[in-house]
């Protein structure tokens, strides 16, 4: 294995662990993973409405 391929698997790895964070931050402050603002009521592609 080469210098590029190992960088390669170390930016990959970094931004695994960067999106699982930001999705444990998100998640430890009350937000939700989708974009409908904490407004799930009106969110039709929303998982978290009780249906």
């Amino acid at each position: 294995m080469g210098v590029a391929e190992v960088l390669l698997i170390i930016g990959c790895a970094a931004l695994v662990i960067g999106v699982i964070a930001a999705s444990i931050v998100r998640k430890a402050k009350g937000k939700t993973s989708c974009d409908c603002g904490g407004n799930c009521a009106h969110c039709a592609g929303c998982s978290h409405i009780k249906k």
